[in-house]
């Protein structure tokens, strides 16, 4: 327990003090966002603000990471530092998008082309080793790895499928963050809950190895925490008014880390609960898209759909504020799930 203090504690320190040195370091060199033309009127006069703030997630999450193991007992698991890899590695394909961004003076950065085809680097580098290294099961799950059943058996997902499945699961959840991050704080403080449920639920399956069958769920509950503790430290630079923007650097890291812990802690079917509030800002999308295509009529006034509500009327904060209360509900809901599946297999007298 003490060494998940440390790891949650660090990240925040590391959040909270680095991340003005980088708003300096980039104001010094007029690094900043730039806002798309059809965007929101009221998001022009954010034009300019520093941006990669990403940086300061990845590098919080890594730092309280590694000092959660300082103390003696945690270990370092294979599934831990593959998630960390997954992290840091979209982390990258993020910064280089923000740095186009920014040297070229545009609002969009790597192609398409480019941009997914990092990310599924990343992915696919992610399910290879922690499938032939870390021992990830390949059921597919709800609330443990066994949970879904036909016959009477796991439902095994052939290994390709399990791939092509574990690709989808991070760059969908890697997506649906970035569109998510579109309000002073939305991401970040979403995220926070997601990660803070993720804690909870490793620190449970430590507690229940024979249940779960996640050895390494003590060191993923130490990432999470380390993942809450960054978020946390960045929201507060990064509240309305945002005096810098995580980019695409942080919220295609907080993505990835959030499938990833999903696919090593058996919790793939849970995770659209865990993040339903993500899940919903795509949806928005998609359907918003495809009305247009199909009807050439548009459903929301703008997607995603934080923007709506802007445009209907509401404050940022506002929006912001409902929104998070909304993540939160969503977390409250997935961990409900999990202890009354534990409480269903008749453990507790």
């Amino acid at each position: 327990m003490i060494a998940l203090v440390i790891a949650g504690g660090v990240s925040l320190l590391v959040g909270l003090a680095g991340t003005p040195l980088l708003i300096r370091w980039l104001q010094i060199r007029g690094i900043g966002q730039q806002i798309r033309e059809d965007g929101p009127r009221g998001h022009i006069t954010k034009a300019g603000t520093p941006t990669m703030g990403g940086l300061m997630i990845v590098a919080g999450a890594v730092v309280g990471y590694l000092a959660g193991h300082l103390r003696t007992g945690p270990i370092f698991t294979r599934g831990g530092l593959f998630v960390l890899l997954a992290i840091v590695g979209s982390g990258l394909v993020g910064l280089a998008d923000d740095w186009i961004k920014i040297s070229r003076q545009r609002s969009l950065g790597l192609s398409k082309r480019a941009k997914l085809g990092g990310q599924v680097a990343v992915a696919l580098l992610f399910a290879w080793l922690a499938h032939n290294y870390a021992n990830v099961f390949t059921y597919l799950s709800f609330t443990r790895w066994d949970s879904l059943r036909i016959g009477g058996s796991p439902i095994e997902m052939p290994v390709w499928l399990w791939f092509v499945f574990a690709v989808l699961l991070i760059v969908g959840f890697s997506n649906a963050v970035n569109l998510a991050d579109g309000l002073d704080g939305l991401a970040a403080g979403s995220s926070a809950f997601v990660f803070g449920a993720f804690a909870i639920i490793g620190f449970w399956q430590f507690r229940h190895p024979d249940v779960y069958q996640v050895p390494q769920g003590l060191d993923l509950a130490m990432l999470a925490v380390a993942m809450v503790g960054a978020c946390t430290g960045f929201l507060w630079w990064n509240a309305a008014p945002a005096r810098i923007f995580m980019g695409d650097t942080g919220s295609l890291a907080i993505g990835a880390g959030m499938a990833s812990l999903a696919l090593v802690m058996n919790l793939q079917l849970l995770l659209p609960i865990l993040g339903a509030l993500f899940v919903l800002i795509t949806l928005s999308v998609i359907i918003q898209v495809a009305s247009f295509q199909l009807f050439h009529r548009r459903v929301f006034r703008m997607a995603p759909l934080h923007h709506h509500f802007e445009l209907v009327g509401w404050p940022e904060t506002t929006v912001i504020i409902r929104f998070w209360i909304l993540a939160g509900l969503a977390t409250a809901l997935a961990l409900a799930i999990f202890y009354a599946d534990f409480i269903s297999l008749g453990l507790i007298d």
